[in-house]
């Protein structure tokens, strides 16, 4: 009899709904039944609903289980799993889901389904080309790549990445760094987690490509301490790589030297913020800088620095091997290529969904979403973290765009979908913005430190009935305050969530709405 293969997802979203208990069962019947089996740990593929979703490979492909629970083990043996056959959680092929099937997986293409930390089963899976394309193009050549293919950063602001790079590229400097801003801290966002825990080698291979392009030998990846599973993947995935040459000097048989290392930062959600990263890494406490200069000149060590998060790194690979057309092809507008939409919150089918821009928020809601998991109504979306805007039913015609959301005064930031049903006090929410910032203020600038503290106190009054309108408007000076007062986004963004909540939503305020 031939040995069993069984796909454990092993990322953290799985662990946490209790793949390694599931793994330990199986392992534990197996042996009892005297059946040889591999067990290949790879990543989740987003459908979180449904996980731990065990795959096993059979004459017709690889086959998937889920979701499966400790008791489910040895019914699910004794219905045959190993060879494919029917059960009540039989889901038939993994890319036959409509869930998948719908996706254009670019980015997350191999998460799911290769051994995480096989650089045999990466490269059969495409990896490294990228990187080889890199060296043979050159710094200039795969900047412009990079720049034709309209990839923005994927992580707030949707700066384009290929300026950025070139601009990194002509400073002048001999020693010139790559970060990755690995500190994912948004509410709803778990796409960089995927990647380092799913995929780990398409993130160095992207930070390769980026060192190679603007000239950098040294690169960090800074991880928020929260992620140890992430931290744990990638400093093996590190090594692994520098073994075989991926990484270090002369890297792939070329004349270019690149390596990285991993620094795990406190938790600070303000380090998030690129300048105050870079204080981090170089072992101050995380302030934020004033600009100018901008990182490219002036960064790491006061060194020509590229900064870029974990998605737009991730995408850099594919974007070298395919073409910049290729990529471009996906998208709406100026917002090109594909972004991992985060589904999360108080929705039926919580996952990861990568698609080109352009879906609306009720298609991303209601049909890829599946709407409520309470089966209550649909009452807000906050999309882009802590700090996006909410938005009303009536604004779900959106498109998912940077500008279509600019338009409408929100943010699509790391792509999170938080869904609220309609027990929702949005009032209290928009309290909690305030307070959220009040306790990750870095402290550095007046309007984030004094106006968080002051706008929870100012919500407090309006809901108490204190001079609503009066205070209404003195909420909303506030704001106007912190978003153009602030040195950072952290204070600058506050104001997304809780005037949007203020304008959407004045009757959880106690206030009357007013004419359009």
């Amino acid at each position: 009899m031939s040995r069993a293969k069984l796909y454990i997802p092993r990322d953290a979203g799985a662990l946490g709904l209790g793949s390694a208990d599931v793994e330990e069962a199986l392992i534990v019947e197996l042996k009892q039944r005297g059946i040889d089996a591999d067990f290949i740990h790879v990543g989740s593929r987003g459908l979180y609903w449904l996980e731990p979703m065990i795959e096993v490979a059979t004459a017709e492909g690889r086959i998937a289980y889920g979701p499966v629970r400790v008791g489910d083990v040895k019914h699910l043996l004794d219905a045959g799993m190993l060879d494919g056959k029917p059960h009540r959680l039989r889901l038939g092929r993994p890319e036959e889901l409509p869930f998948l099937k719908r996706q254009s997986r670019l980015t997350f293409a191999r998460c799911g389904i290769i051994d995480r930390l096989s650089l045999d089963d990466y490269r059969a899976h495409g990896g490294w080309s990228g990187l080889e394309q890199a060296l043979s193009l050159g710094p200039a050549a795969t900047v412009e790549r990079v720049t034709k293919s309209g990839l923005r950063g994927r992580g707030g602001a949707g700066f384009p990445t290929g300026i950025k790079w070139n601009t990194t590229r002509l400073a002048p400097g001999e020693r010139k760094y790559v970060v990755c801003n690995a500190d994912e801290g948004d509410s709803g966002t778990y796409a960089d987690r995927m990647i380092m825990e799913g995929d780990p080698y398409t993130l160095i291979e992207g930070m390769a490509i980026a060192g190679v392009a603007v000239g950098a030998t040294k690169g960090f990846i800074y991880i928020r301490s929260e992620y140890p599973h992430s931290i744990h993947v990638l400093t093996r995935a590190i090594a692994r790589a520098r073994k075989a040459n991926i990484l270090g000097v002369n890297i792939l048989g070329s004349r270019r030297d690149f390596d990285l290392e991993i620094r795990e930062g406190a938790g600070a959600y303000v380090c998030g913020e690129e300048t105050a990263m870079l204080d981090s890494l170089e072992g101050k406490r995380g302030q934020v800088r004033a600009k100018p200069p901008l990182p490219a000149h002036s960064g790491l060590f006061a060194k020509p620095t590229v900064i870029n998060n974990v998605i737009s790194l991730a995408s850099v690979p594919w974007i070298l091997a395919n073409g910049a057309e290729a990529y471009a092809a996906f998208g709406l507008g100026r917002s090109r290529g594909t972004m991992p939409i985060q589904l999360a919150g108080n929705v039926k089918y919580r996952g990861l969904f990568e698609t080109g821009f352009g879906l609306t928020l009720a298609e991303i809601v209601d049909d890829i979403g599946g709407g409520t998991a309470s089966g209550r109504p649909v009452r807000a979306v906050q999309v882009g973290g802590p700090l996006g805007a909410y938005f009303p039913r009536r604004l779900f015609t959106t498109p998912f765009d940077i500008e279509a959301f600019t338009a409408q005064g929100g943010l699509v930031g790391h792509g999170g979908v938080v869904v609220f049903d309609d027990t929702v006090d949005m009032a209290q929410m928009a309290r909690f913005a305030m307070e959220f910032c009040a306790i990750e203020s870095c402290g550095k600038c007046t309007p984030c430190r004094i106006g968080s503290v002051r706008g929870a106190e100012t919500i407090d009054k309006i809901v108490r009935g204190e001079r609503r309108e009066a205070n209404a408007a003195l909420l909303a000076e506030l704001c106007d305050t912190m978003k153009f007062g602030s040195l950072c986004a952290l204070g600058g963004f506050v104001p997304y969530p809780v005037m949007s909540a203020l304008t959407h939503f004045p009757e959880d305020f106690g206030l009357v709405a007013k004419a359009a």
